[in-house]
């Protein structure tokens, strides 16, 4: 039997993927952060299904469940919130699992990030202006960031950022990026994307960390940082130029 990490998207239940909603609906067992999941989504389950909030539990109490399902005989399905190859501990899981010969598969989600650029309604990657994105955190009571991964190497670069679990250290990181971007530089923070609640605030690292506090975001929140955001009057994608030979070129940007 399997232990399928699914991700489970940003919050709204019918941005799980197909094969995620799928497997919630075969699986024996179903372990879910209860924090952070809709009952919307758990709704995909079967009745029959046993459902364990992780919640209050341990990474090893979690292990400890999934070993016990799998030898047990079910397939089990592992919810993490938005996409499980960002902030999932995942990787933590699977070494566990691995050293104790339990079969697994990932399944990805929507990221947070993403659904937050398209309540947003803009690109991250704009022609011109800019082509790469830095997908990061804030240092506070969390794991170590490595060596090397600050906000200010980042920001040397002038790519955008979209910065995850930030929000509560939001006045810091804008103070530190101003230099490197300047204070009129565009900056947006969508929290609770595509869930009840979800908030808006746009404007530049000047105010933005202002507004946001005004609108009481606490959590569940990406902040974005980038030309982009504010992006007008650059050149359309080389992908769909009139100039491009199609016959002897693939698809290319």
């Amino acid at each position: 039997m399997t232990v399928h990490f699914i991700g489970a998207g940003p919050g709204a239940a019918d941005l799980i993927t197909v094969r995620g909603r799928d497997l919630l609906a075969r699986c024996g067992v179903c372990l879910y952060p209860g924090s952070m999941t809709p009952t919307d989504l758990l709704a995909y389950c079967a009745p029959e299904t046993e459902r364990v909030d992780t919640a209050n539990l341990s990474l090893d109490e979690i292990v400890e469940r999934l070993i016990t399902a799998h030898r047990a005989g079910h397939d089990i399905a592992r919810l993490v919130s938005g996409d499980p190859s960002l902030y999932s501990a995942v990787a933590e899981t699977v070494r566990r699992l691995d050293a104790a010969g339990v079969p697994y598969a990932i399944v990805p989600g929507v990221p947070a990030f993403a659904a937050s650029a398209a309540v947003l309604g803009r690109e991250l990657t704009v022609p011109g202006i800019g082509q790469s994105l830095v997908i990061t955190r804030a240092q506070a009571r969390s794991t170590a960031l490595p060596e090397g991964e600050t906000l200010a190497n980042f920001a040397r670069s002038g790519t955008t950022l979209a910065l995850h679990l930030a929000i509560n250290h939001i006045e810091r990181v804008t103070e530190e990026l101003v230099p490197f971007y300047g204070a009129d530089c565009p900056a947006a923070v969508v929290a609770l994307a595509s869930q009840p609640g979800e908030t808006v605030v746009r404007g530049t690292l000047t105010d933005i960390a202002a507004q946001a506090r005004e609108v009481g975001m606490t959590r569940a929140a990406t902040i974005f940082v980038g030309q982009v955001l504010a992006a007008g009057g650059f050149p359309d994608s080389f992908l769909y130029s009139s100039t491009r030979d199609r016959a002897s070129q693939p698809e290319s940007l």
